[in-house]
């Protein structure tokens, strides 16, 4: 019988996880940790980290449970100036990267082209994103174009630990492992911030976490800084909220909302990994399922598109009348969540919003209703609202769990309520390899652009640039920089072409 989870609430303490067995109980945590490490403010952010995860209960089973953060490692050049679960698996790791490679032709084409100018020579780039096997690929590209990096994870759950130890491995200092909690998440960005002798001069965001640490903890570093580079729906409404308020300091690129990303890798990439994540995590049939898509953007196009074909019943929920438009275009039908919410079989949020689906729709499910989410935050979904006493959770399996309502009514909620396609399977690395070509491409040229090209506001990548990739993505001999000798390359602020 699967190990029983349930939460009870303690009036002094706050609220306390323990997992509890048919003949014993213990505690929640089981691996010991310092004085203070969980005492950061849950205010700081809760775009990408829960105070209630359970992360510590995903990790690897082959690994021991002793935190990364406690162990002493060296890779083979003697070099400790990383934190990874276990740097004996950079071997496996590097395999993973060389297959990636294969898939990724525009990315090689840049570096391949551009490796003898060197155009990011002097560049410091502070990363946190996904770190798979294709940003891998990524960060090695900016080495090889001269950058020096460091870089945290974006998401609790989506590090390869193979691959952050072939990183580690070949010097590339990477903070991050699957299963963090939430303070190891900050812990890990600050590690890569808060170095002696070393100040990043770009940034790369997936989220905007560490866009927001950097302000809240070192906003000085700013004075250096050349830009920032973000490449998600989540950070990139964090950086127009600090431009309308006056407080962006820095030129910033949104990759997000470029032609690049939002045609290919928001929708075809989720139109296949959609199908992954769920058949790994509940091994369903989709035939004959009914499903509500919470919003139609190009992340909800391709998981419409893909259940549809699949043999669904479709549902989709849309508050932006272009894109409700598009959804009846395309023989879906519209509806709001409440009259829906009874009969569906899996509900998949994609909206880049808060609180789409309440406790109030939780209650209303039926048995076996199936919960996830395709957006980068982890806030669509209210599943503190499920962190309550009357509540049972059940762990079926990594990244499983049964949330189970007195009357013996359950539903299965993936990955917490997280990324479900980055945190429970893989995602296609040819469509990566156009939207990682577009942030080195962002990061060159903000780089290397004249003082005065760029005031304090947020832009686009050029669609004319953006058109060139495909080029560069089918043609084994690339295209150089992504744009025709002599083109103007500037970029357009707030949404312009």
């Amino acid at each position: 019988m699967p190990n029983k989870k349930k939460y009870n609430v303690n009036g002094d303490s706050g609220m306390k996880a323990q997992i509890q067995f048919a003949d014993q109980k213990q505690e929640f945590n089981k691996r010991p940790t310092k004085i203070g490490r969980r005492s950061l403010s849950r205010s700081i952010s809760q775009s990408s980290t829960d105070s209630y995860s359970s992360a510590a209960s995903y990790t690897d089973s082959s690994d021991d449970e002793t935190s990364p953060r406690d162990k002493q490692q060296k890779n083979s050049k003697g070099s400790s100036d990383f934190c990874v679960k276990n740097i004996k698996q950079a071997e496996f790791g590097r395999r993973e990267i060389e297959i990636a490679e294969q898939e990724m032709p525009a990315l090689m084409a840049l570096r391949k082209r551009a490796q003898g100018e060197k155009p990011l020579a002097g560049a410091k780039i502070v990363g946190c994103t996904h770190i798979t096997a294709q940003t891998a690929v990524l960060m090695e590209t900016l080495g090889a174009l001269g950058a020096q990096c460091r870089w945290a994870a974006c998401n609790i759950y989506s590090t390869l630990n193979e691959v952050a130890a072939a990183l580690a491995e070949s010097g590339f200092p990477v903070f991050a492992w699957k299963g963090e909690s939430e303070d190891d998440f900050w812990w890990c960005i600050d590690r890569c911030v808060n170095v002696e002798g070393w100040q990043p001069n770009m940034i790369l965001d997936d989220g905007g976490d560490l866009t927001h640490w950097i302000y809240k903890k070192y906003p000085n570093m700013f004075k250096k800084i050349k830009g920032i580079v973000e490449e998600s729906v989540t950070g990139v409404h964090r950086l127009y909220q600090l431009s309308k308020a006056g407080k962006l300091c820095v030129p910033a690129m949104n990759v997000n909302d470029s032609v690049t990303k939002q045609k290919f890798d928001n929708l075809y990439c989720c139109r296949e990994s959609i199908l992954d994540g769920l058949k790994r995590t509940t091994d369903m049939m989709f035939g004959g399922k009914q499903v509500v898509v919470c919003g139609y953007g190009e992340v909800g196009k391709g998981c419409c598109a893909a259940l549809k074909a699949m043999g669904s019943i479709v549902y989709v929920t849309e508050i932006d009348p272009i894109c409700a438009l598009q959804a009846c275009m395309d023989g879906f039908r519209l509806v709001k969540l409440n009259e829906v919410i009874r009969q569906v079989d899996i509900v998949i949020t994609c909206t880049g919003n808060k609180n789409v689906v309440t406790r109030e729709h939780l209650d209303r499910m039926k048995n076996s209703c199936i919960v996830c989410n395709m957006g980068h935050s982890n806030t669509e979904i209210d599943v503190a609202s499920l962190r309550t006493p009357e509540l049972t959770w059940e762990r079926v399996r990594s990244q499983v769990d049964h949330v189970i309502w007195p009357d013996g009514k359950r539903i299965v909620l993936l990955a917490e309520g997280r990324l479900l396609n980055l945190s429970c399977s893989t995602v296609p690395t040819f469509v990566l390899s156009i939207t990682a070509t577009t942030q080195a491409l962002a990061l060159i040229e903000l780089y290397n652009a004249p003082e005065g090209r760029y005031k304090q506001d947020v832009y686009l990548l050029p669609k004319k640039m953006g058109e060139h990739l495909p080029h560069a993505a089918f043609s084994p001999w690339g295209v150089g920089w992504g744009v025709a000798p002599g083109q103007d390359v500037s970029l357009s602020p707030l949404g312009g072409d």
